[in-house]
């Protein structure tokens, strides 16, 4: 157990896209923000690599909306042009195709998490909060967070005591906590699932389930 309380920061977005791994081609949100989605946003305004984000809570500030859209995607990717998996070269056009999602609509969390360090680290896990905590504040990021999606992109500010989740109720049932990666690199990445449950607003992340994705 940490000797410091967790770390807060409130996100928020006009649309999100949480996408339940069985759904791939039309694409389909869970209701709320998965631990993975959550330790990005963290990662996109402050990451070193002798840290690790857990993230312990996802407070829910808004009621879950589902909105339905229809987005443009191609068939291939660019990298596969790249890497010689495609017979000619990349054309956007050729390949562009309409995909239905099942997005959510007017999201906003707060992320309770703690760094916590590496056996390589040589600085002390205070200073590592104080540079992430100014970087909140200045609303500094290496690269724009997103909402599970990278076409929408997230807000972040420092949560307030204002920002009190929603009295909700919700079995959210099996989601995605994350991926583990096997120390040996020829091994595919596996996904770790738990039970999840919103109650009174807050989804908790069991503990335990950061020694299964190590």
């Amino acid at each position: 157990m940490s000797e410091y309380a967790p770390l807060r920061v409130k996100v928020w977005s006009e649309y999100g896209l949480f996408t339940q791994p069985e759904m791939k081609v039309e694409r389909v949100s869970y209701p709320v923000m998965t631990p993975s989605a959550a330790r990005g946003v963290l990662e996109a305004i402050f990451w070193k690599p002798e840290m690790e984000w857990r993230i312990r809570e996802i407070q829910i500030l808004k009621p879950i909306q589902f909105h339905s859209v229809l987005r443009n995607e191609v068939t291939q990717v660019a990298t596969d042009a790249i890497k010689g998996k495609l017979d000619s070269q990349f054309f956007a056009d050729e390949m562009r195709t309409q995909r239905h999602s099942l997005v959510l609509r007017d999201v906003a969390y707060v992320i309770v998490a703690e760094p916590r360090l590496r056996e390589h680290a040589t600085e002390t896990i205070a200073k590592y909060r104080d540079m992430f905590r100014r970087r909140v504040e200045k609303g500094q990021c290496f690269h724009r967070p997103y909402m599970g999606c990278r076409e929408f992109a997230a807000f972040f500010a420092p949560a307030t005591v204002q920002d009190v989740p929603l009295p909700i109720h919700y079995h959210v049932g099996t989601m995605l906590f994350d991926m583990r990666y096997p120390k040996d690199s020829g091994t595919p990445a596996i996904p770790v699932f738990f039970d999840c449950h919103a109650e009174g607003g807050v989804v908790k992340i069991p503990p335990d389930l950061y020694s299964l994705a190590n």
